[in-house]
């Protein structure tokens, strides 16, 4: 019986999480790598914690309670984790259990010290470190006090912090139970800290050691700054030593405490360089072993190190799977695609099978590969400029690994006659009949598809959406759909570049393009605000919308006085841009004809901030003052040398930008429009798996990729712990931040701005849409929360084009991500609202209520006093 209540640490490894947690796992495992010393002990099991717990049926009351606190709720969290640690530490360990315990501390040595641990079952994972959430006691002598801290270490389960981590991170309080590691008490020279992967940077090659004299509790609890030893390559590239004035070290009986290092060793090195090397090795053995970069708890005895802990490193950004050894760099496809939140398994796939280029994955998000386009100087040249006017970040990123000079390696240009993938160059005739026409290919298309889909079923379904991502791509890298977006966009590359040089102008393309015609994404926003006039007028419907929490609420609209109208009004709007939603790249995403309530705030937003017809009146404003800023051009490029050329020139490009310009939103209405068709399909057809019992719901498969949802409908079998993994893995990338750029080492770049010309304070961005408002910041990060009032300025991450209803109701908008020609811009130019986006953290520099001044000429933000 005792077995059930104890384990030796040799005994168990990474598979007995269950039974001794993360922490006794990963210590287990470490004493069976060759090499690796651990301090010898022994693990209290999880079966002990559920005996003691059983003992006091009052807990489960308060873990009830305990389930239902928001999590934002400190009091309410300090004082329910207050009261259940007081009861478990009042609960007396049953007799076999202390027998157990006292007979492996014998083992140890009656008297020896010990370092009592925590171990719980969701610390130290792959997906969650849980790192510092719970409690270790050091030197701790004697059964009679082990007991004690062991209870001490059950009770730390329910730390404040503890508790809010799990409410935090979806984790129920109920399924963690805590197992307690007594080990032998080393007594070091020095100790500290090893990452196997430099933690700032992400890179993997680099290796940081961060090291103090005595006990690592003084560089845990920040009483000294460490030494730190950067190692690459099996050499020490960097360090720097701190002066330690203070150390903790162990009482003969029992406890720690602080003490002064004699000031002629407060600068000596922790650590020689050769003793840094020796455990950098170590450290690259333990990686090895658990298969990724670990965070290592290490002590120095006699000049031998013990390995006290070791847990993944879970802040690190994932890194593709390249397939070889070589440099990688890769370029974010969020970024461009203004959707840096993770996506599921099949939206990834679907995303993949359906791009025009390859994509890589990791951390739930794409990348492509730019490494090849970058190590060819000419095909270098023309990436680095589209990226650069996408995003200068980007750019910036790149350019700081090219100047490195070794990690890229420099391959010969092209030879002639191999396709270049840089876009093509416009030469088409300024023609609004080729934008319909283009327009056009795209709805006949899309009609042949919902035509031929509602036929199939099963595999024979699968098997055609296979053949309707080809033809999606064929749509997508249409020749003639590429030249107008194109030339819609050097039209406007060339109005600013010459109308700067030419007249001083900033952004002039900015006014000159508003109100372009046949931007579906701008029509999509001025659309809900005729939607708004037909609600107006009928206060119940008013009312009713104000309280709605579900998506069945159309069904009701038509009880209401006024309502059948605000329904069908809806309905149409749903009906021309229901598929889109927030991040709708990701196919696995509700789509507003799935959740229509999403629009809810957005529409009473516009009911009560215009007056009727608002919609027609903007689009007319703004066409008004592109022609006024036209007229106003032109003649002052008449007064100029060579000036009727000029303004000749400038005509023409005037006539294209706004010929061209909105089709830009076309395609990516395309893309979503279609997607919407596969997902109706493959719902349906998840929806036939759940109800055979294949997966337990439907939403099940948005989990597995396409080619393994085609082989679970075909043999309708599926493996549900790969489902729960991807679920849990999905749920860790959501804490992870995805870079710009990504290098095959693991190095996260983001770039910065060099600039001189932004005021003391402000925050730096990209100008994409000219002007200056001033205003009250409101920061959202959803859409379905927005409560927006007339001059608001909307801060938030990043927007597709879903945001746009948004925008008729604002005054300025700023991003964290974005660029020129991304979607938020080009609607933001389109209704004249001034915007910076790429302005890195804006969600968390400026509050939300903050008063600021947006210059979106300029490119930054002033928040004001």
């Amino acid at each position: 019986m005792s077995e059930q209540y104890v384990r030796d640490l040799e005994e168990v490894d990474e598979t007995r999480i269950a039974m001794v947690g993360g922490k006794g796992a990963h210590l287990g495992a470490l004493s069976h790598i060759e090499g690796v010393r651990v301090p010898g002990g022994f693990c209290v099991t999880t079966d002990a914690f559920r005996r003691v717990m059983a003992e006091e049926p009052a807990i489960v009351d308060q873990l009830e309670r305990l389930s239902r606190v928001d999590p934002d709720d400190r009091e309410a969290i300090r004082a329910l984790s207050t009261e259940i640690r007081r009861t478990v530490e009042g609960i007396a360990i049953p007799q076999d259990i202390t027998r157990a315990i006292t007979h492996a501390l014998a083992g140890l040595g009656e008297r020896t010290a010990c370092a009592v641990r925590s171990s719980a079952t969701a610390e130290d994972l792959p997906t969650a470190s849980f790192a510092g959430q719970q409690d270790t006691y050091l030197n701790v002598v004697g059964p009679t006090e082990v007991l004690r801290h062991i209870s001490r270490c059950w009770a730390s389960t329910f730390t404040e912090r503890a508790v809010t981590y799990r409410l935090r991170n979806g984790i129920d309080h109920r399924a963690v139970h805590m197992a307690v590691v007594v080990q032998r008490m080393v007594f070091p020279q020095a100790s500290g800290i090893l990452f196997t992967a430099d933690p700032v940077t992400g890179n993997r090659k680099v290796a940081t050691v961060d090291a103090g004299f005595g006990l690592g509790e003084a560089l845990v609890s920040g009483l000294v700054n460490p030494d730190v030893f950067a190692v690459r390559d099996g050499a020490v590239v960097a360090r720097t030593i701190a002066a330690k004035q203070r150390a903790i070290e162990a009482l003969p009986d029992g406890g720690t405490r602080e003490v002064a290092v004699a000031s002629q060793r407060q600068e000596e090195p922790a650590l020689t360089d050769a003793q840094v090397l020796r455990l950098v090795e170590l450290g690259r053995r333990i990686e090895a072993h658990f298969g990724r970069p670990q965070d290592i708890e290490w002590c120095l005895v006699d000049d031998d190190f013990r390995i006290v802990q070791s847990r993944p490193i879970t802040t690190l950004f994932p890194v593709p799977e390249a397939g070889d050894d070589e440099n990688h760099v890769y370029l974010s496809v969020g970024h461009q695609q203004m959707m840096t939140d993770p996506m599921k398994p099949l939206g990834l796939s679907v995303w993949q099978l359906t791009a025009m280029a390859p994509m890589q994955e990791a951390g739930g998000r794409l990348f492509v590969d730019a490494t090849r386009r970058l190590a060819s100087p000419a095909s270098r040249t023309s990436l680095l400029d589209i990226v650069g006017r996408g995003d200068p970040l980007t750019r910036d990123a790149v350019e700081t690994l090219l100047d490195r000079d070794d990690f890229i390696p420099s391959i010969p240009d092209a030879t002639p006659g191999t396709p270049s993938a840089v876009l093509p160059t416009a030469t088409i005739e300024t023609d609004p009949a080729i934008v319909t026409e283009a327009i056009e290919r795209t709805r006949a298309a899309l009609a042949v598809l919902e035509r031929e889909i509602r036929t199939k079923t099963g595999p024979a379904l699968l098997d055609y959406l296979l053949e309707a991502f080809q033809e999606h791509k064929r749509v997508l890298g249409d020749p003639l759909s590429l030249q107008v977006i194109v030339a819609g966009m050097e039209a406007t590359w060339w109005l600013n570049d010459n109308l700067l040089e030419w007249l001083g102008e900033k952004n002039a393309a900015d006014t000159l393009t508003l109100s372009a015609p046949d931007n579906i994404t701008s029509e999509m926003g001025l659309a809900l605000l005729d939607v708004a006039d037909v609600i107006r007028p009928h206060p119940e419907v008013v009312a009713f919308l104000q309280g709605v929490e579900d998506d069945r609420f159309l069904d009701e609209l038509p009880k209401l006085a006024g309502g059948a109208e605000a329904r069908d009004a809806i309905e149409a709007y749903l009906d021309r841009y229901g598929m889109r939603c927030a991040g709708e790249i990701d196919i696995t995403r509700p789509r507003w004809r799935e959740s229509p309530r999403t629009l809810v705030p957005a529409l009473l937003d516009n009911v009560r901030n215009f007056e009727p017809g608002a919609a027609e009146r903007r689009f007319e404003q703004g066409r008004q003052k592109a022609w006024e800023k036209e007229q106003d051009v032109l003649s002052r490029l008449r007064a100029l040398p060579d000036g009727e050329r000029k303004a000749d020139e400038t005509k023409r490009m005037i006539d294209r930008v706004r010929t061209f310009i909105g089709y830009r939103e076309y395609p990516k209405y395309g893309i979503i429009s279609r997607f919407f068709v596969y997902k109706q399909a493959l719902m349906a057809e998840a929806e036939r798996l759940a109800g055979a019992g294949v997966v337990s719901a439907a939403e099940d498969v948005f989990y597995l990729t396409f080619q393994e949802l085609r082989e679970v409908v075909r043999t309708h079998e599926v493996d549900e712990g790969l489902i729960a993994r991807r679920k849990d893995a999905y749920r860790s990338y959501l804490a992870l931040t995805p870079p710009r750029v990504l290098t095959s080492d693991g190095e996260a770049l983001n770039g910065a701005y060099r600039r001189d010309d932004v005021p003391a304070g402000a925050l730096a961005g990209l100008p994409v849409s000219a002007g200056t408002v001033e205003g009250r910041a409101r920061v959202i990060l959803d859409m379905a929360d927005a409560e927006l009032e007339a001059g608001d300025i909307l801060v938030t991450t990043f927007t597709d084009p879903s945001w746009s209803p948004l925008f008729v109701g604002i005054a300025g908008l700023v991003t964290e991500v974005g660029g020129l020609m991304t979607h938020g811009a080009v609607i933001a130019r389109e209704y004249g609202l001034p915007a910076v986006v790429g302005v890195e953290g804006a969600t968390r520099r400026i509050g939300d209520g903050q008063r600021i001044r947006v210059h979106g000429s300029d490119g930054y933000v002033e928040i004001l006093p």
